[in-house]
């Protein structure tokens, strides 16, 4: 069965205060965990103009305190600013606080332009190259087999180590290490099934895992009618081509993009990104993501809702939990 889940990434396309997209993600979140979605991730950006989500680990903890059963996790933490000792201890405090709902997801991306790498891991320069040792060291803090210095407070339960990624090094990484893998398809929208065939084929089961498992992140925004879902679809493009394009143009409204074009860098831009993204009704939002899910043998599929109106993106939430029936499954 495949299961189905949330990414959020406290998006600000209007001109808001980040206070108040932070709190839609505690909005989203508490719609989440009443439908039934089986996790809920949130990510790391830095120096963005659209993207208000920053450190993950503080994120998650004021989820908990909203939320009863979803899986919390981090879509990732980019792990070669950081300690993985450091990171170790804080999830270790997030699974004692939400004891068996906590995941780590991790990356190896900046997060970021390389000047703002830089500061988040001065004095000294982010460690990409020691990635894989890093990711080895996490698993072995919280799991038990690295014991010096060891972690306070130790973890209560499992804390799943994931590895996210969107290419060929990430796939192999996972599978070299017994992970789960998330593929990033958003993100990345030219890989194919390819690479999830290829962590499948370099997968040696673990302690923590014994078989692959594969997670599909891609956009997918389900509306009422096809119509408007035309309107959000061309929305979306238009803020997502701007934010891709360095963000320097102000993000607009569904009804101010009803009379903008798209330059042909933008159309370069979201090309791509169009043969992966979900837009439509219920009915049509389901049948795409499932095929998706078949085509890259996926086990799990986490959706991103980035609506520029709040009431969108709830309702896109919303319609897609019913679509899959996931609170009669949950």
């Amino acid at each position: 069965m495949t299961l189905f889940s949330l990414l959020d990434q406290s998006v600000r396309f209007a001109d808001v205060p980040a206070q108040a997209a932070l709190e839609a993600t505690l909005e989203a979140a508490r719609l989440a965990d009443s439908l039934g979605y089986h996790r809920l991730w949130v990510s790391e950006h830095h120096a963005s103009r659209f993207l208000c989500g920053s450190a993950p680990e503080i994120l998650m903890a004021a989820i908990g305190a909203h939320t009863k059963r979803i899986r919390l996790g981090s879509g990732g933490v980019m792990l070669p600013h950081y300690s993985a000792y450091k990171v170790a201890e804080q999830f270790a405090v997030l699974s004692n606080l939400y004891p068996n709902r906590i995941d780590l997801g991790v990356g190896r991306a900046p997060g970021g332009e390389m000047r703002v790498a830089a500061a988040l891991s001065a004095p000294h320069p982010p460690s990409f190259r020691e990635f894989p040792q890093q990711v080895a060291d996490l698993v072995g803090y919280l799991g038990g087999d690295l014991t010096e210095p060891r972690l306070s407070p130790e973890p209560a339960g499992d804390v799943p180590v994931w590895i996210l990624g969107t290419s060929p090094d990430s796939a192999m990484l996972a599978g070299a290490l017994g992970l789960p893998y998330a593929l990033a398809l958003f993100i990345n929208p030219q890989a194919g099934p390819e690479l999830t065939d290829l962590y499948r084929r370099h997968f040696r089961p673990s302690a923590q895992l014994a078989e692959p498992y594969v997670m599909l992140a891609t956009t997918a925004f389900a509306c009422d009618d096809a119509g408007y879902a035309e309107l959000l679809r061309k929305n979306y493009f238009l803020n997502i081509a701007r934010l891709l394009g360095g963000g320097t143009q102000p993000a607009v409204s569904p009804e101010e993009s009803r009379d903008i074009g798209f330059s042909e860098r933008e159309a370069m831009i979201i090309g791509a990104q169009a043969r992966i993204a979900a837009f439509g009704t219920p009915d049509a939002v389901r049948s795409k993501v499932l095929a998706l899910a078949e085509a890259f043998g996926a086990d799990e599929v986490m959706i991103s809702c980035n609506a520029y109106h709040q009431h969108d993106r709830l309702r896109a939430i919303e319609l897609f939990a019913q679509s899959m029936a996931l609170a009669e499954a949950a």
